[in-house]
Parts: structure tokens; C-alpha cells; sequence
């Protein structure tokens, strides 16, 4: 089976009914009346100005003319198209449409600098690029600089002159299924990898694969055709689409929300009938955050039918987590691990039955295997710390035109993740931290995520980042940057106080009171971080032991 099969069963069993849903919230909406209230006025939600909605079976039918204009435009089965977009409703077909006329999507940050766009498109060999509005900008820098990206296709009114109306054209092409028979070997996607450590590599996954992300994710969180999945990470990243995967194979309804503001997000659950939401760490926090402060009132929303909130992409704490069901009793929680490089979130799961578990990333996801290893491939003993391992069929087929990082990540089918894990007695896995991000100090192997962990627990704390400085006598040593919750201030004999309760050896040995930067996927940018600090000036406080 392909995943383009799921788009037509839909489409062909409920085609009338909505698929997507696209809410635009501003900060110009009437106030008068409640979200709870407005959520009850039928009326309300399709007249609204900022939703846009798209039934299945004309999202199917999108994917049709786009393939159509591909082939049309002479792209042969395995051309590489390249999608950068803000979340919208014509990501997904554009996605889908691709798939179908045998090509190869190529999704892409919307973060990217114009030299880092040209990177990825030139690595991907990217030969046609579909962009929307917001990437004018950056596209004009670079687009007459991309002699083997042939075809450019914009999404907007203003059209640039280097580009083609995708709308206009789409218009005159066929929205019947285009004659290409796929096959689940047939190379399928290319994603990039978050780049944290440098310029990102491209990872190379076929139809199976995503195939089974989708049966991974259904059968994680059970989702049904009543459920209506709230999207708001951005859907060029295997995480936002992989669990969008759940309602592909499901048939239910998503939204896509373009903003993370939590009143926001409270709008939508209400208004939409929102039953699961998936957050990233930063996002959970300001809601909360908005919440216990009384900045937002719940009883100003509709949220009865919210059965679900889970979150991954990155360690979530655990203190995060007994904070958020304080809030929300009633929820079911769920943390999903994964890579890019294993078709993103899924290889190892929770599972909302597990709840007396917080702080595992879980255990092995359906249909995958794990595995604890040493440095020479051997599984650690329980309890100790190895590196992760995983197999399954939603691992990467290679990193595109990098054979060496292949063989460096690949070995016997085996997916080496690069994070350093642990598993208890009854079997549940604990990240421990990325291999690249141990700090060794004075011969000691300090994790940063267990000292972050223990920091966020204090309550002026709104995030944090340990990362390792070189020191002379040591090596390195542990400095936690601190970004303090907003309208509070905390001082260094505050931590240090604080820190009191962890053992010396694991005390950060400098303070320093800044912003962490976290990409859109919700991981901390420890690389602009030490980049800033190792080499940046700073202002920074001396921690004794």
C-alpha cells in the first residue's frame, strides 16, 4: 500500500465531508462573547473570516491537478520537488500531489536563510519549488542563482517574475488521478534533519515508511472518525505530519492553526470541537503559564470533549506534566520519540496508559524494536547507560548523496539515534541526553537534560539550557543559561541555593540569565548557544562548589 491510497479511500467514502480546516486567528476578534458561548452557535464557525475548510474530496482532487501539472511540465517519476510554505491549506495537496505523480516531496524550513533554502535545494537536487508569500523575500535573493531548479510555482496573489501562478495553472489540469502506479519501495520524501549541529542532511524515506508512520500513530492514540486533531507545529517537519497521519488513516478532521498564542489555542479546541492537541514543550509551558497567572480563564472555553494532549520533538519534564494535569485532570497524556531519520515521532512511546511513568520516553513503539548499546555495539546491562537503538520499517533509507553519515548511523538495519538512554526494570526507556551534548568535566560525564530537569523545577523558572564551556583545569564544565518566567527575576544565590539538592559534581559551575533559543520544533539551539558564549562576550556568574 502507498499513503497516497488513504487520500482516495477518503475522498471516495467522504468526499463531502471536512478534511482540513485553516483558522488565522488575530487579536481583532469580538470579545464580547465567551469562546464557550460562540462554540455554540452553529452559524458562527463557517462565516467566520479567518477559517478556511477543505472537504476530502476536494483536497483529493487539488492533489490530482497538481500531479497533473507536474507531469505536464515533463517532471519523470523520482523528481525532486521542493514545498516552502507556512502551514495553509494547499500544503497538504501540494504534498499529495507530488506523491502522486510519482515524485519525490522535499519539505523545508520555513526558517531558512536564502544561503541555507539554496543548500537544501541544491543537495536535494531539487528541480521544481512550489513557495508562498512570506518567502518572496528570500527567494528573490537567491532565484536566479538555482540553475537546476527548472520550475518555480508560487502560492499567492502577487506573483514574482521569476515564478508561475500555481492556482492559475492548477486551474487548467485535470483533477483526475494521474496515470503513475506507485509501489511502496518507490522513494517517497525527503526531510532535513534539524540541523543543530551544522547544515542539515537529507534524509531519504519511500512509501513504506510512511505507510507506516500512519499505522503507528492510529494505533498510539486510537484515533477515530469522531476525533479532530488539532496541527500547529509546521508541517514541513516529520513530527506535525506524522501525527496529521493518524486522521489521514482514520478519516476525521484536523485543523491547522496558524498561531500559538494559548488563547489561541483555546479558541480553536472550542470552536473546531478540538478532542487532540499535540504540543511542543515551550507551548505547554506558556499555556499553563496563562492559565496559573489568570491571564486566561478556562471557563471562558469550551473543552469538555479534549481527550487528549501529548507532546514530543524533544525531553519533556517531568515537572511540566504533573503541573499540566493539575490543570487538566481529565486529559490523557501521551510523549512520543522519534527522528526524521525514523519517520519522526512513534519508535518509542509512552502510551496514555502509562501516566505512572512520567519522565520515560516509554517503550518500544508498534512494530518497532529498541535497543541499548556501548560504544562497541554491545546491549548494556539494565539501568545502565548505552546509546539508543531502533528498528523498524519507518527507518530512513540513507542520507541522500552522504554515504559516509550513512554508515555512521546505519549498521544491520539498526537505526543508531545518537541519545543516550537508560531502561528500568519493567522495561520503560529514559532519555538521558544526546551523545554530542555530554559535557565531560574533570573525567565525570555530566548529562545536561538530568540537570535541566531538576532546574525547571524551580518556580521563577520558565526554561533552561545546560551546555558544557571549555575550562582549562577541567575541560569543560556546566553552565545553565536561565530564562526566567515572565514578570519574575531570579538572582544567582536563588540557583545556587537551589542547587543545593543535586549532587556537587552535577551543580552548574556558571549561571547565566538569558533567552533559550529553541527552533520551531521545540528543540533547545545549544549550538547558538555555545557559539555565543564560547566565543561571545559575556557577563556571567562564577558558581563555588
Amino acid at each position: 500500500m502507498v499513503i497516497t491510497e488513504f487520500l482516495e479511500r477518503n475522498a471516495r467514502l467522504y468526499g463531502a465531508e471536512t478534511a482540513l480546516v485553516e483558522l488565522s486567528p488575530s487579536e481583532e476578534r469580538d470579545s464580547a462573547v465567551t469562546w464557550r458561548e460562540a462554540s455554540l452557535i452553529e452559524s458562527a464557525q463557517p462565516d467566520a473570516p479567518y477559517r478556511r475548510a477543505l472537504s476530502w474530496r476536494d483536497f483529493d482532487r487539488r492533489a490530482n491537478r497538481f500531479a497533473n501539472l507536474l507531469l505536464s511540465r515533463n517532471l519523470k517519476r523520482g523528481a525532486k520537488v521542493g514545498i516552502l510554505m507556512m502551514n495553509c491549506l494547499e500544503w497538504l495537496p501540494v504534498y499529495f500531489g507530488a506523491l502522486k505523480a510519482g515524485c519525490i516531496a522535499v519539505p523545508l524550513n520555513f526558517r531558512y536563510s536564502s544561503d541555507e533554502i539554496k543548500y537544501c535545494l541544491e543537495l536535494a537536487d531539487v528541480e521544481a519549488l512550489v513557495f508562498g508569500p512570506e518567502f518572496v523575500g528570500r527567494m528573490d535573493a537567491i532565484a536566479g542563482d538555482l540553475p537546476q531548479v527548472r520550475l518555480m510555482f508560487f502560492v499567492g496573489r502577487e506573483v514574482p517574475a521569476y515564478a508561475e501562478d500555481c492556482g492559475r495553472l492548477m486551474g487548467f489540469c485535470s483533477s483526475s488521478p494521474p496515470p503513475v502506479a506507485l509501489t511502496e519501495e518507490d522513494h517517497a520524501a525527503i526531510y532535513f534533519s534539524s540541523g543543530t549541529t551544522g547544515f542539515p542532511k537529507a534524509i531519504l524515506h519511500n512509501h513504506l515508511s510512511l505507510v507506516s508512520s500512519c499505522e503507528t500513530e492510529q494505533r498510539h492514540h486510537g484515533q477515530t472518525r469522531e476525533d479532530v486533531f488539532l496541527c500547529i507545529p509546521p508541517l514541513y517537519h516529520t513530527g506535525a505530519k506524522m501525527h496529521w497521519f493518524g486522521s489521514l488513516i482514520s478519516g476525521s478532521r484536523a485543523v491547522l492553526l496558524r498561531g500559538v498564542k494559548p488563547e489561541w489555542i483555546l479558541r480553536a479546541v472550542t470552536e473546531e470541537k478540538c478532542t487532540i492537541v499535540w504540543l511542543l514543550v515551550p507551548w505547554a509551558q506558556d499555556l499553563l503559564d496563562a492559565v496559573e497567572s489568570g491571564k486566561v480563564k478556562l471557563d471562558d472555553y469550551y473543552l469538555d470533549q479534549w481527550r487528549l494532549m501529548h507532546i514530543g520533538a524533544q525531553p519533556v519534564p517531568p515537572s511540566l506534566i504533573h503541573r499540566w494535569k493539575s490543570v487538566f485532570p481529565h486529559h490523557q497524556y501521551d510523549t512520543n520519540y522519534g527522528l526524521s531519520e525514523s519517520i519522526g515521532p512513534g519508535c518509542v512511546h509512552l502510551g496514555v496508559e502509562n501516566i505512572h511513568k512520567v519522565g520515560a520516553i516509554g517503550v518500544p513503539g508498534y512494530r518497532w524494536e529498541t535497543k541499548i548499546v556501548d560504544e562497541q555495539g554491545r546491549e548494556v546491562p539494565q539501568g545502565e547507560i548505552g546509546e539508543l537503538a531502533v528498528k523498524g520499517r519507518g527507518v530512513m533509507l540513507c542520507y541522500y548523496k552522504n554515504p559516509e553519515a550513512t554508515a555512521e548511523i546505519l549498521r544491520d538495519g539498526w537505526l543508531y539515534t545518537g541519545d543516550m538512554a537508560r531502561m528500568d526494570a519493567d522495561g520503560f526507556i529514559y532519555l538521558v541526553d544526546r551523545k554530542k551534548d555530554v559535557v565531560i568535566s574533570g573525567g565525570e560525564n555530566l548529562y545536561p537534560v538530568q540537570i535541566e530537569d531538576f532546574l525547571r523545577r524551580y518556580e521563577k523558572i520558565k526554561d533552561v539550557a545546560v551546555i558544557g564551556l571549555p575550562d582549562q583545569r577541567l575541560g569543560e564544565i556546566a553552565a545553565a543559561v536561565i530564562e526566567c518566567k515572565e514578570g519574575l527575576s531570579c538572582t544567582e544565590e536563588e540557583i545556587r541555593d537551589f542547587c543545593r539538592d543535586l549532587p556537587r559534581y552535577k551543580r552548574p559551575r556558571r549561571i547565566i540569565f538569558d533567552r533559550v533559543p529553541r527552533n520551531p520544533t521545540g528543540k533547545i539551539e545549544k549550538p547558538l548557544l555555545r557559539e555565543k558564549y564560547c566565543h561571545g562576550r559575556l557577563v556571567e556568574a562564577q558558581i563555588s562548589n
